[in-house]
C-alpha cells in the first residue's frame, strides 16, 4: 500500500481555488510516484475551507460540491482520497471525515470538538468511530483534537488497524504536542500513523505543517518541510508489521 500526505496552505473560505490547487499537487505527486494497486491521498482537516468554526454559509451538504470532487478524484486517478468537509446534515453541523475510492466509503464524524476554539458550540459530536477496510489493512479515521485522546484511538488485538489518519489544523504554538502525540499513538497502537496539518494562515491561528507518517517503532518514514506546501509519499510494509505484531504481540496485553 501506499500514500501520499499533502500539505496545503488553505485559502481562506475559498472551496474552488483549493481544490484546483489540490488537482495540480495531486498530478504532480502522482507523476513522480511508482505505480501501486492501492494508493491512498490524505488531505488536511477542512482542506476546502479552512477551520471554519462558523460554518454558516461555508459547510455543504453530504453530497455538495466538495465531497463530488473527492468522487471524482478518486474516479480519475483511482486512487482512495481521504480528507474532512464541513458539512450541515439534517440540519446539525459536522466536521465530517470522507474516505472515498473505488467501490469503498466511510465517513466520520469528529468526536472530539476542540472546544478551546469554539468548535463545540456549531458542530455535533460524532458518536461511533470510524474504520475502512481498505488497501489491504483497516484504516482508522480521525480528525485533529482526537489525537489528544489515546483510549478513543486504542487498536484491537481481535480486529486490529495497520494505518490510523488525523487530518488536522494544528496551530504551530502547539506543533511540540503534534509531533509528540503522533510518534505515541504508533508506538502504543502498534500501526502507521499519518498526520496531515496545513500550513499558513487562517483569522486566529497559523499553523506551520508537521505532516509525518510514523511506522510502529515511532521512526519518521516521510515528513514535508516545514512552512511549505508540498507532499510525501511513501510505501507502508504491511508484511514487516505483521511480523512484528508475531514477535512482540503487544496488542493482547491492552486494557
Amino acid at each position: 500500500m501506499q500514500i501520499t500526505l499533502f500539505q496545503t496552505d488553505i485559502a481562506w473560505h475559498d472551496a474552488p481555488a483549493n481544490c484546483a490547487r489540490l488537482d495540480t499537487l495531486i498530478d504532480q505527486a502522482l507523476a513522480n510516484a511508482q505505480p501501486c494497486e492501492a494508493h491512498l491521498l490524505v488531505l488536511p482537516e477542512m482542506f476546502a475551507t479552512g477551520f471554519a468554526t462558523q460554518p454558516d454559509g461555508v459547510a455543504e451538504t453530504p453530497d455538495g460540491p466538495v465531497s463530488q470532487w473527492m468522487h471524482r478524484t478518486a474516479e480519475r486517478t483511482g486512487c482512495a482520497v481521504a480528507g474532512s468537509i464541513a458539512t450541515l446534515d439534517g440540519g446539525r453541523f459536522f466536521n465530517r471525515m470522507h474516505f472515498v475510492a473505488n467501490g469503498v466509503e466511510a465517513a466520520y464524524d469528529k468526536h472530539h470538538l476542540f472546544t478551546y476554539g469554539g468548535e463545540h458550540h456549531r458542530f455535533t459530536a460524532g458518536r461511533e468511530r470510524t474504520e475502512v477496510e481498505w488497501g489491504g489493512t483497516r484504516t482508522l479515521l480521525q480528525v485533529c483534537y482526537d489525537l489528544r485522546f489515546p483510549t478513543f484511538a486504542r487498536n484491537r488485538a481481535a480486529a486490529p488497524y495497520g494505518l490510523a489518519l488525523y487530518v488536522a489544523s494544528w496551530p504551530e504554538p502547539r506543533r511540540a504536542a503534534w509531533d509528540a502525540l503522533l510518534r505515541a499513538r504508533a508506538i502504543e497502537n502498534q500501526c502507521y500513523v499519518a498526520g496531515v496539518n496545513r500550513v499558513g494562515t487562517d483569522p486566529t491561528c497559523r499553523y506551520n505543517g508537521g505532516t509525518a507518517l510514523i511506522d510502529p517503532y515511532g521512526r519518521t518514514v516521510c515528513t514535508v518541510a516545514d512552512n511549505a506546501e508540498g507532499y510525501a509519499t511513501a510505501r507502508l510494509d504491511l508484511d514487516a508489521l505483521a511480523a512484528f505484531r508475531a514477535k512482540f504481540p503487544v496488542l493482547n496485553d491492552a486494557d
